[in-house]
């Protein structure tokens, strides 16, 4: 039987009201004010997409040559040519890692938050945004 980890990085939900509270206020509202859009402030993406797509990364970097350490989230933002979601906020995901090298070992270094976007594995996007976009964490 496997006996869960609990994860080092946790927050409390009272931090998770703080940020979310922060970020509405003092990067939503430029972003609103800016764009004249109540843009996504959330996103959703189900645990067997996320296991999927971990699952398909792992896979495909080991036959591309790569060690993976992680995934890194990025911020995007629609183009005006995108028909349902112009000039809305995005999030993707991007697996991190590096170059196996010859003899197995890794072929460069690879530390948190230091680790390289693997460019050759597609991004995975097309989460879902709150409806309205807005969402307020917790609440």
């Amino acid at each position: 039987m496997n006996t869960m980890v609990k994860p080092t990085q946790l927050i409390s939900f009272e931090k998770g009201k703080e940020l979310n509270k922060n970020y509405n206020e003092k990067r939503g509202a430029l972003v609103t004010e800016r764009s004249g859009l109540e843009d996504a402030n959330a996103f959703w993406f189900s645990i067997e997409e996320l296991e999927r797509y971990i699952a398909y990364v792992k896979e495909n970097a080991v036959e591309k040559g790569y060690m993976v350490d992680g995934i890194r989230i990025y911020l995007g933002v629609y183009p005006e040519t995108e028909e349902k979601n112009a000039g809305y906020t995005t999030v993707f995901l991007t697996p991190t890692g590096t170059i196996i090298d010859e003899q197995g070992g890794r072929g460069g270094a690879s530390l948190q938050g230091n680790a390289l976007d693997i460019t050759t594995i597609e991004p995975l996007n097309f989460g879902s945004m709150g409806n309205p976009p807005k969402l307020n964490y917790g609440g």
